[in-house]
Parts: C-alpha cells; sequence; structure tokens
C-alpha cells in the first residue's frame, strides 16, 4: 500500500504539473480517473489545503480499493529529460581589488558542515559599490565546486521599479536547469517543489541579485547540501535568515590601483592632484571609479562636481556628451525600458539608425548604460535617474510616441508572422517585410517581450488605448506557443482595462479578455479566469463574431475540464457546437468549421469520458479521429488515439486502449514530443502489466 506521502507526491505532481499540452492533458486525466476511484466528483484544488484534502480521500479509498494502487502509475509526472544546463552567472570584470574579507566569508558560509538548514549568504550595501560583482568573481574563483551549474537571475525583471515575483524568478532558474518550456509547472508552488527536487542531489550556486524583498527569495531557498544561495541587495530584506556580507567603500589604496589598472598607473601619475581628487570625489565607489576612469580615456578635464560619488562622476560623463549623444541618453531613460539597441534609441531620439548606434557606443565607453546581451544595453537605476531629470518636458511625449509606435509596428508584424493563419493577431503595416519562418517571428518577439511590456505601460501614460490593445494583441503567439504567461500577465490587464473603458463589445476588447483568461487559466488562478472568459463572450456576441464567441465558450468548457468539472464543460463544448451552427458558407470562419468541430468532438469525448459515460464518449473520439485523419492533421490524430486510449481503458477493453497507445506512439515517436511519449509509455506498462485488476 502506497504511504499518504507518495500518494501526495502523485496528486502534488499532478495538480501543480506542467503548462504544456500534456500537463494539462494528463491532469483532466487524473480527474476523471479520481472520479472513479472516490466514487463522486471531485474539484481540482488551488491551493495547499484542497490538495490535502484531496490526498486524504484517496489515501481512504485506496486503503479500501488496494488493486487500484499500480494505476497512479500513469499518472507520474517526472521531467522527460533536461536540456543541459545553461551558463547563467555573468563574467566577472577584469580588474577587482580589496574585498578579501568578503570572499573569505562566503568560503565560510559555502563550505559550513551541512547541518540540513540552507547555505544561504546576503551581500549588501548602497548602488554602485560592487554587490552583484562580489558573488561573480567568488563563482569564478569557486567554480569547481559547483559543477552542476552557477544560476543567477536578476530579481529587478522586466522593469527596476517591478521586481520578479518567485514564480517569474523559479521559471527562470528551471530553465536554466534546462527544464523544457512545456513542462514548466503552473504556479509558484508547483515551481518551487520541482526546483527544489531537480537540485537535491546537484552542486550549484544560485544568485538572487538585485533582490528586494523576503517574499522573493524565501520560496526559493533550497536547503540541499550541494546548493550555496548568494541573495545581492541595495537594502538587506527584513526577515531573511541568511549570513550578512556588507559591502562598504574600497579604501583608498584599493581605490587609487584600481584607477590605475583602468586608466594606466602613468596617466594617473601624469593628471596629478586634480585625477586624485576627483578619485576622492568616488567614494570608494567602484562603478564611481568605473565611470571617472571612461571620462579619463576620453579626456575629461576638470569639472565641479555636486551630489553623491556615483552621481557627480555622472554629470561629468553627460556634460562630455554631444548634443546628439546627449539626446539619446536622456530620452532613453524617460522610462525603465528593461533593455535597448541602437533602433529604439534611434526612435527616441529621431535621429539616423547610424547616428543612433554612434551616440550609444559613445554612451558604453563612458559607462553611462550598460551591455545587457548582444547588442543591447540598459542604465543602472542611478544611471537613468540622473539622466531622465535632464529631459525637456516638450521633447518627452513625441520620444515615447515615437518608441511606443516602432514597437507597435515590429510586434504586428512578428506577431503576424509567427501566427500568419490566425485571426487573433493584428494585421501587419503594409511595406514591412516578414520573418524567414514563424520560429524565427517568435523568437523576435520573445527576445523584446520586456520591452513590449513596458510599451504598453507607455501607452497607458500617453492615453493611448489603440497602441496598448496592439501590443497585447501581438503577444498571443508567446502565450500559445511559448508559454509566457507570467510575463505577459501585467501587460494583459492593462490592456483589458483601457479596452473595457473606450472598446466593450468590440472584437478587440474580445480578444484581450480571451487572451488574460487564457494565462489566469494556466497559471491555475481560476477564479479570476471565469470573469475573463465570460466577458469575452459577452463582447465576442455583441461585435456579432460566432467564430470568436464559438471559441470562448469553448474555452469557458476547457477551463471546466481543468476544474473536474465534467458536466459543465460538456455543456459548454454543446453550447459552443451551437454557436458553429450558425455561421454559413459565407461567412467569416466558415473555412475553419471542420477543424474546430473535430475538435469540440475531441472535447465532448473527454467531457464524456470524466463523467464515466465511456461508450459515449468514445463515439465522439472516434467522430474526432476521422476527422483529424481525413484531414491529414496527425499531432491531433494521436491525441485522440491517446484520450481514445484511456476511455477504452476505463471501459475495461484493455486491448483496444492497447491497439490506440500504439497509434499514438507510432505517430509522436522521433516527433520530438518526449513528454507525451513519456505518458503513453507509463500507460503502455500499465496495459501490460499481466497482474493489473480490472478497472473501475
Amino acid at each position: 500500500m502506497l504511504e499518504a506521502m507518495a500518494i501526495g507526491a502523485v496528486v502534488g505532481g499532478v495538480v501543480n504539473g506542467a503548462t504544456g499540452e500534456v500537463g494539462r492533458t494528463v491532469a483532466v486525466s487524473f480527474g476523471a480517473w479520481l472520479r472513479r476511484a472516490v466514487g463522486r466528483e471531485f474539484q481540482a484544488p488551488t491551493n495547499r489545503a484542497e490538495e490535502s484534502e484531496l490526498v486524504r480521500v484517496l489515501t481512504a479509498a485506496l486503503a479500501e480499493r488496494p488493486e487500484l494502487v499500480p494505476q497512479l502509475r500513469q499518472f507520474l509526472t517526472t521531467p522527460a529529460g533536461l536540456r543541459p544546463v545553461r551558463p547563467a552567472l555573468p563574467d566577472p570584470t577584469r580588474f577587482f581589488h580589496d574585498r578579501k574579507d568578503a570572499l573569505k566569508a562566503l568560503d565560510r558560509e559555502a563550505a559550513r558542515r551541512d547541518d540540513g538548514t540552507p547555505r544561504i549568504a546576503l551581500v549588501h550595501g548602497p548602488e554602485g559599490i560592487g554587490t552583484s560583482e562580489l558573488p561573480r568573481r567568488w563563482g569564478a574563483w569557486r567554480r569547481s565546486r559547483f559543477p552542476d551549474g552557477r544560476l543567477h537571475v536578476d530579481l529587478r525583471g522586466s522593469s527596476p521599479t517591478r521586481g520578479l515575483d518567485a514564480g517569474a524568478a523559479a521559471a527562470q532558474l528551471l530553465d536554466q536547469l534546462g527544464l523544457p518550456p512545456e513542462e514548466l509547472p503552473a504556479g509558484v508552488e508547483g515551481r518551487c517543489d520541482l526546483l527544489r527536487t531537480l537540485l537535491a542531489e546537484r552542486k550549484v550556486l544560485v544568485v538572487l541579485d538585485h533582490a528586494q524583498s523576503a517574499a522573493q527569495i524565501a520560496p526559493l531557498i533550497v536547503a540541499a547540501p550541494g546548493v550555496f544561495t548568494v541573495v545581492v541587495a541595495q537594502n538587506p530584506p527584513a526577515g531573511l535568515d541568511a549570513v550578512r556580507i556588507e559591502v562598504g567603500p574600497l579604501p583608498a589604496r584599493d581605490a587609487r590601483r584600481l584607477l590605475d589598472a583602468l586608466v594606466g598607473e602613468r596617466n594617473v601619475a601624469r593628471r596629478g592632484k586634480e585625477l586624485r581628487r576627483r578619485l576622492e570625489r568616488c567614494g570608494g565607489s567602484p562603478f564611481a571609479i568605473r565611470v571617472l576612469a571612461a571620462q579619463t580615456s576620453q579626456g575629461a578635464g576638470a569639472s565641479a562636481l555636486a551630489g553623491s560619488a556615483v552621481g557627480a562622476v555622472l554629470q561629468d560623463g553627460y556634460r562630455l556628451l554631444r548634443a546628439d549623444e546627449a539626446r539619446v541618453h536622456r530620452l532613453l531613460a524617460l522610462r525603465p525600458w528593461p533593455s535597448f539597441d541602437a533602433v529604439s534609441a534611434a526612435l527616441a531620439a529621431d535621429l539616423p539608425e547610424a547616428e543612433a548606434a554612434r551616440a550609444v557606443d559613445r554612451l558604453l565607453a563612458l559607462q553611462l548604460i550598460e551591455p545587457s546581451g548582444p547588442g543591447r544595453f540598459r542604465h543602472r537605476p542611478a544611471v537613468r535617474a540622473l539622466a531622465a531629470r535632464e529631459a525637456d518636458p516638450d521633447e518627452q511625449a513625441g520620444a515615447l510616441r515615437r518608441m511606443t509606435d516602432g514597437y507597435v509596428a515590429f510586434a504586428r508584424v512578428a506577431a503576424h508572422a509567427a501566427l500568419p493563419h490566425s485571426w487573433r493577431v493584428p494585421e501587419p503595416p503594409e511595406g514591412l517585410g516578414p520573418y524567414p519562418t514563424p520560429g524565427a517571428a517568435l523568437e523576435a518577439l520573445r527576445g523584446e517581450l520586456p520591452q513590449l511590456v513596458e510599451a504598453v505601460r507607455v501607452a497607458e501614460q500617453l492615453d493611448d488605448p489603440a497602441a496598448a490593445v496592439a501590443l497585447c494583441r501581438a503577444m498571443w503567439p508567446l502565450q500559445l506557443k511559448a508559454g509566457h504567461h507570467d510575463a505577459v500577465i501585467d501587460a494583459l490587464r492593462i490592456g483589458v482595462r483601457l479596452a473595457d473603458l473606450q472598446m466593450t463589445g468590440s472584437r478587440d476588447s474580445a480578444a484581450l479578455h480571451f487572451q488574460l483568461a487564457l494565462s489566469l487559466t494556466e497559471l491555475r488562478r481560476w477564479d479570476e479566469a471565469e470573469p475573463a472568459v465570460r466577458a469575452a463572450v459577452r463582447d465576442e456576441r455583441a461585435a456579432a463574431h460566432a467564430r470568436g464567441e464559438a471559441s470562448a465558450v469553448e474555452f469557458l468548457g476547457l477551463l471546466r475540464l481543468r476544474q473536474w468539472r465534467f458536466e459543465e464543460a460538456y455543456d459548454s463544448f454543446v453550447s459552443a457546437g451551437q454557436v458553429l451552427d450558425r455561421i454559413g458558407p459565407q461567412d467569416e470562419g466558415a473555412a475553419d468549421l471542420p477543424r474546430a468541430r473535430a475538435l469540440l468532438a475531441r472535447h465532448r469525448g473527454r467531457a464524456l469520458g470524466g463523467q464515466g459515460r465511456h461508450a459515449e464518449g468514445a463515439a465522439q473520439l472516434v467522430l474526432a479521429l476521422d476527422c483529424f485523419t481525413e484531414a491529414g492533421d496527425a499531432y491531433n490524430a494521436a491525441r485522440a488515439h491517446t484520450d481514445l486510449a484511456e476511455v477504452e481503458l476505463a471501459a475495461g477493453d484493455r486491448a483496444a486502449a492497447l491497439s490506440h497507445v500504439d497509434e499514438a506512439l507510432g505517430t509522436l515517436r522521433g516527433e520530438g514530443a518526449d513528454q507525451h511519449v513519456a505518458w503513453l509509455g507509463r500507460l503502455r506498462a500499465l496495459l501490460l502489466d499481466e497482474g493489473h485488476a480490472d478497472e473501475v
């Protein structure tokens, strides 16, 4: 007999499981099996308390019917396979001085005898003092201690003013560990549970940079003996149980050594008292010293410095810029763009791209911006704040408008290229060239996603709902094909709010409510998802868009499937079919009717199977299978075969179930559908188990 802990692991893996197609389908299948096992409907849990109650009920049911225990094997949800761990911790800078005591403190905590508590250090200090550099340098020196990876997450997220939550941070760590996107758990608890599982036997350094609160950090702390976590913060988060390592100013001797290394000892000596005075004003800040070194290399003379150590040298740097360079600097600083390139710089300053690129190079040379990826750059928060003060109010709106319009044009083209046949993405503007493949377009959207989210906030600031809506609708491929639900949720809420104010009853409003419902559903926030999908139904109906209305009603049924409310799910699928029946041969969406009806037949079959109406469910699934086969849709045919296998297994026809499993495997092997193949392998092993008892 399985212990409650083992049953809890299966239940937790299912209900907190992957957001990909297979993870969703396994969860629905488990709900149908659970209903047979316990003899009544049991709604999918949405929190730990409900999950614990489910485990209690299931444990009691299996104690009475131990012959059902082997059936749990099909619902095990371990990752099908991990990619190689990718490098994540940024490389350290070339020159590094002092910090011996801080480095020794990191050594002591990392080497502390395992006593079951997490090894964790908190590195803290003011802006520009070198807190982020310390774990990078230490991690490079001690890389042999961490053969399984050195992970890094910037908790500032897509905007320095809005930090990442623990769920989004865990998603980045799991990605660095090699978890395929389709296997990412939906909720923060599932992600953090999987993170702990994957790190349990690994030797890994985890650096959580720019932390803002203990709530961001606590769920990510792992007590595994091979894991060392370094948290970096400007202000130590309250309530964090960690060894504190304060990073202060460089001593005068080390500050001079750093400047000598960056500029050259002879150049420093030649500048004499002037440069020494400016070095003293840097206050021992490594960042300020690097900015001073950059200015010295550019031939800057003495200046009247004011304000903080960092602010003083930054003001000096600003005064070294030519007019076009200063314009680029201050206009890019108007918003906390996560990153920018020469194209966005040209839009901000209304310059030719070549001139903007030269200005960006100059800003980089003066340390006023820093690299954030190939061809991309960003401002430090302190630098951005100072630069933004220089902007003339008369030039601000124009710069933000040009950048927003540029992102709208880019997003419309890339979204249409990523999903060329979807009516859910906006039409692209004329005259802009396409991408070579849908995959290339999706990657372009993925790379600019943080900037698109910020552009939605800018559109709200500019009171431009049309731009916000276009940007949000262009995020659809990232939701549908890449699962970026955490990243888009805030932008979608802004888009929905603006659309509700000015576009209620329109197709745009309906589309955004639908997109929001999808992401909320994938994040298992079902109580919030239902009003959103009902608003989508309302607006599609008001816009007389029958194809969209049917899709929204269908999605309500899919939400009910996820909640294990099978009767209500079936009713929604029937209603969606009735909406499709209103579409005439010449109406919009008529060409898509065969596929839409086949998908509804599949959904009805799953809902009927969940109710225990196996013969009726199988009939619907056969109908769907025939349609997919006739249309040459091999993938959906394989999904229908998988569904039929489950229904036949539940009905007690093991031979028929095995035949459908083998048909699905024949299609999916070699197609990269590793998770689906792994699930079918577990189902096949269950069917071939000669000692297996009759099904419920």
